[in-house]
C-alpha cells in the first residue's frame, strides 16, 4: 500500500473469495446471521484458495467472516449511484419499525462507512475441488455474489459474551407463519420435475459422449453427494459450474428454507399492515409471490421460473 493511499485515510483490503447463495438480492436475505439455516459455499480465489491456508480450521465449529455490502448503491441498470453513497450518520433500523433514528454507530446497518458486514457463521466443512478450497457454511445473511475480505475462526471462550446488553435488539425477532397455496405448490413441484427431466437428459447425453469420468467430475459428485444434492449431473467439468449448478438446482426442500426466508418478514416495516399486497423474492431459480392475508399469517400465493442468470 502506498503512503499517499495511506495518508488519505483508506485502507487496502483484497477480495479472499466470493459468496455463493440461493438469494441474489437483498429483499428475503436475513437481516442477522443464524436467523435462518441456509446452506452456502465460500467459494475461494486465488491465491488464497491454497488448501494449506485453510489447516487446522475444521477444528472449529463457527467462523467469522468480514464482507462487503456490494449492492447498497447499485441502481436497475448495474451502476453506482454516487449521490446515495454519502456517509450517512443515523439509520432507521427496521427493528424499531422503520421510524426511529439511531446513530449509524449503533445499528449493524448496511449504510456503513466502511461498507462492510460481520458474521459469524457456522462452518459445515472444508471441501477440495481441484485443489482450491470451498467453504460449506450455513446461516450466512448475505446474497449470492458477496466478496469475502477475511476470514477468522471463531473462538467461544473470549468471542461469546455471557452477560453482555443487546439495547434494542434483546432477543431474536418473532417469526410469522407461513402458509403456502395448493396452486403455488402445484408450480413449485411441476418446475422441479421439468429440471428432474432436464438433468436426466443431461446425464444421457453426458454418458454416451464420455465413457469416463476425470478427476474433476469425480471430485465435484463427491461435493454433490456431501450436500445431499443427488438430481445433479455429473458432467461438471469445473468448480465453477459445480458452484453454480449447486446455487441454482431447485429441491423439494427448498420449500422449507422459503417458508423460513418469508417467516423473517422482509416487507419494509412500515408496509408490514397491508394486506393483500403482494412482494416478490428471489429464491434461486424462482420468484416466489407471497403477501399478508387477513388471518394474519403471510402465503405464498404463486412461483414462478425465472430466465435471467443468477
Amino acid at each position: 500500500m502506498s503512503e499517499s493511499y495511506a495518508s488519505e485515510g483508506f485502507h487496502h483490503a483484497p477480495i479472499i473469495g466470493y459468496h455463493r447463495a440461493p438469494l441474489s438480492q437483498k429483499f428475503g436475505a436475513p437481516r442477522q446471521p443464524n436467523l435462518v439455516a441456509l446452506t452456502s459455499v465460500i467459494e475461494m480465489l486465488a491465491p488464497y484458495d491454497t488448501p494449506a491456508a485453510f489447516v487446522g480450521l475444521e477444528a472449529f465449529s463457527h467462523i467469522w467472516l468480514s464482507w462487503q455490502f456490494h449492492h447498497n448503491y447499485i441502481n436497475k441498470n448495474g451502476h453506482v449511484n454516487k449521490a446515495d453513497s454519502n456517509f450517512r450518520a443515523q439509520v432507521r433500523p427496521p427493528r424499531l419499525g422503520g421510524n426511529e433514528k439511531i446513530g449509524v454507530f449503533a445499528s449493524r446497518s448496511m449504510y456503513r462507512p466502511s461498507g462492510l458486514g460481520l458474521s459469524v457463521v457456522k462452518l459445515e466443512r472444508v471441501e477440495v475441488v481441484e485443489g482450491r478450497v470451498l467453504l460449506i457454511i450455513s446461516g450466512a445473511d448475505m446474497i449470492d455474489g458477496t466478496p469475502i475480505i477475511d476470514i477468522k475462526p471463531y473462538v467461544a471462550y473470549s468471542d461469546a459474551v455471557d452477560d453482555a446488553e443487546s439495547g434494542f435488539a434483546p432477543t431474536a425477532p418473532t417469526l410469522l407463519d407461513v402458509t403456502m397455496t395448493e396452486s403455488a405448490y402445484k408450480q413449485f413441484m411441476t418446475l422441479i420435475n421439468v429440471e428432474q427431466v432436464n438433468v436426466e437428459q443431461s446425464d444421457k447425453a453426458n454418458n454416451k459422449n464420455n465413457n469416463t469420468n476425470s478427476g474433476t467430475e469425480n471430485a465435484a459428485l463427491l461435493f454433490i453427494n456431501s450436500m445431499n444434492l443427488t438430481n445433479l449431473t455429473n458432467s461438471l467439468n469445473s468448480r465453477d459450474g459445480l458452484v453454480h449448478k449447486v446455487q441454482k438446482q431447485l429441491l423439494e426442500s427448498d420449500i422449507d428454507s422459503i417458508k423460513a426466508l418469508i417467516a423473517q418478514d422482509p416487507r419494509p416495516a412500515y408496509r408490514r399492515t397491508e394486506i393483500n399486497t403482494p412482494f416478490i423474492m428471489r429464491y434461486k431459480s424462482v420468484d416466489v409471490s407471497f403477501q399478508l392475508i387477513e388471518s394474519g399469517q403471510l402465503q405464498i400465493m404463486a412461483v414462478v421460473e425465472v430466465n435471467e442468470t443468477l
